[in-house]
């Protein structure tokens, strides 16, 4: 590695800028941080235990839940450090590993959003062939290709960025290592790296988006054919919170890695980053969960569980 660039650390600015809220900053974003770690570990433990909810959908709900942690344990442990003991150096190892794991998980939250999108267009417009298409070695499949789908576009970004020579400066104007601003700071080409950052984004953004939107083209119009108001509310609300944050999510993700490097805004570039690696996973169990009366059901009756399992040691 030391062959391959004169940098063997970089300095990440953080939230530098704005020093008299670091305090402030410390508290939301550990709060958002055991907020995510907490809803989603508590959707695998519920979806795992409730034998009601061995379902697509809430299979599907597992997956997301665990991307949400590997995202949020990749990016805030690090942004707690420098905001707590102001330790804004990471390793080039370290830096390229936390990218690596930060594009695996964002790419593949991107193509589960579209699996989900379809179980929920099979819910809605093809009930009555919903257990075999969407059966569980469809899910499975589909689970696994999003998984090693997205691994694979992770490590073609990573080797792609192993590359560059980084000879100076090494001042990375953000909290986590992202490929945009490490690309304005290579002493190489990165004409290449542009290239398969555009084309990583359309395959995994821009692509799973139109189908996300030809997918809830067929669900809007089906559940406009439904005669009864009731019958439109109960339809729609079985793929509202997956329509809330697929917009919120895929609105931060084209612009943070669309975006040229001529015209990249560090300023812009932290706030979308914040929207998809900390808040979205925190607000992701609430949004998809517990609204939903099944989830609140299973809870009950695991915490039932566990309180009469407690009284009665």
């Amino acid at each position: 590695m030391s062959n391959q660039t004169l940098v063997t650390e970089f300095i990440l600015w953080g939230f530098s800028e704005r020093p008299q809220y670091r305090i402030l900053l410390l508290i939301v974003f550990l709060s958002l941080f055991m907020v995510a770690l907490c809803g989603n570990s508590l959707i695998v433990a519920v979806v795992t235990f409730s034998s009601r909810l061995h379902t697509p959908l809430y299979f599907f709900l597992v997956n997301l839940a665990v991307l949400d942690i590997v995202c949020a344990c990749t990016v805030v442990p690090k942004l707690l450090e420098i905001l707590v003991a102001k330790e804004a150096g990471i390793s080039y190892r370290a830096c390229m590993t936390q990218m690596y794991f930060l594009t695996w998980s964002v790419a593949a939250e991107l193509l589960l959003f579209t699996a989900m999108a379809y179980d929920r267009y099979v819910a809605i417009c093809q009930p009555l062939h919903y257990a075999s298409m969407m059966s569980t070695r469809v899910c499975v499949a589909l689970a696994g290709a999003t998984w090693s789908v997205s691994m694979f576009g992770a490590v073609v970004n990573t080797c792609m960025m192993l590359r560059l020579t980084f000879c100076g400066p090494n001042m990375v104007n953000h909290f986590f290592c992202e490929i945009p601003p490490l690309l304005l700071l290579s002493c190489s080409s990165t004409f290449v790296n542009d290239v398969m950052t555009i084309v990583a984004d359309i395959f995994f953004a821009d692509m799973n988006f139109l189908l996300t939107v030809v997918s809830y083209g067929f669900i809007i119009t089906t559940i406009l054919k439904i005669r009864t108001a009731e019958g439109k509310r109960r339809a729609f609300s079985t793929c509202s919170s997956h329509l809330m944050v697929v917009t919120m999510y895929y609105s931060t993700v084209i612009y943070a890695y669309l975006s040229p490097n001529s015209s990249y805004s560090p300023g812009i570039g932290k706030v979308l980053a914040v929207l998809y690696s900390t808040v979205s996973p925190a607000l992701n169990p609430l949004i998809y969960t517990l609204r939903n009366k099944d989830v609140k059901v299973a809870l009950k009756r695991i915490f039932s569980t566990f309180t009469h399992f407690n009284l009665g040691l």
